[in-house]
């Protein structure tokens, strides 16, 4: 009889507060029967971790000493469980709740084919019946990425990219291009990832019968949260553009700066403070890599 792989369900927490909680009591009822849950918490200040460490007393719980941020807080998760013999791992934002069969369906699909390599659920919106995430699509002119929001059709299909809101790796893909990068502080991660892996001649795809529900609480925008957009993605495009498309950007990154001089000359926006600080700290960037 074939053995059931292995899966570690990484959960990220950094002041997750009840959304945590909600998410692992969903995660308790999975129907899935070789998995353990995995939270490491990014040194959170509220009392998330105080309340899961009561309530549920048999997780295994990773505290790190400083947010490290997205990529480097599952890095420290992945690595865990592949010294303790994973066959996948499972990425999950806390702020998810997932269907009982969710996990089964994902496994049952990458079982099947073996260059299958990363794979999604279907994506809903917590509070409606939208859909959040069905793919995603790269418009390397612009410098953006879209979530695709139909409804698909057929059990899974191939996509440009999938999102770390919930990502099944399997190991083999670990073992091949490596850990998510730590380039990245938030944002962009996952598509790099999936970007790494298809370079790597793996297929990514989305699994229509499994599905999770997302709350996506940081859906508005601040300037925390636009400064890690726009940096991450100038991080994002001159890693993986290819050099053809680096002369474009390199006129359009020129127009963009232009105009974000002109928002907080104007003062159009409180969002422009942001901007510049990132288009700052990628110049940076990319002398700390010319030199390591």
């Amino acid at each position: 009889m074939k053995k059931t792989p292995k899966v570690y369900v990484i959960v990220l927490n950094y002041n997750g507060g009840n959304l945590i909680e909600n998410c692992l009591k969903k995660l308790e009822r999975v129907d899935y029967s070789n998995l353990t849950i995995l939270v490491v918490d990014n040194n959170s200040i509220d009392n998330s971790i105080k309340n899961i460490e009561k309530k549920f007393l048999q997780l295994k719980i990773i505290k790190n000493e400083e947010n490290v941020g997205f990529s480097g807080g599952n890095n420290v998760g992945i690595k865990y469980a592949l010294k303790n013999g994973a066959d996948y791992v499972l990425l999950l934002n806390q702020d998810t709740e997932v269907k009982s069969n969710f996990l089964t369906e994902l496994i049952k699909e990458a079982e099947k084919d073996s260059q299958l390599g990363l794979l999604s659920p279907l994506i809903f919106w917590k509070k409606t019946n939208r859909i959040w995430f069905s793919g995603g699509k790269i418009n390397w002119f612009k410098m953006k990425t879209f979530h695709k929001t139909d409804l698909i059709q057929g059990e899974c299909f191939e996509t440009s990219f999938l999102t770390g809101c919930s990502l099944l790796i399997k190991r083999s893909v670990l073992e091949k291009i490596g850990l998510l990068s730590e380039d990245f502080f938030l944002y962009w991660e996952d598509v790099d990832y999936s970007i790494r892996a298809q370079k790597a001649g793996f297929k990514i795809k989305v699994i229509s019968k499994s599905v999770i529900r997302h709350f996506e609480v940081s859906a508005e925008l601040n300037k925390n949260k636009i400064y890690w957009l726009v940096l991450s993605g100038l991080i994002f495009f001159e890693k993986n553009a290819i050099w053809s498309l680096k002369l474009w950007l390199y006129f359009f990154i020129k127009i963009r700066k232009i105009k974000n001089w002109l928002d907080k000359k104007n003062k159009k926006n409180n969002l422009a403070e942001g901007v510049s600080k990132a288009y700052k700290d990628f110049e940076l960037w990319k002398k700390r890599k010319k030199y390591q």
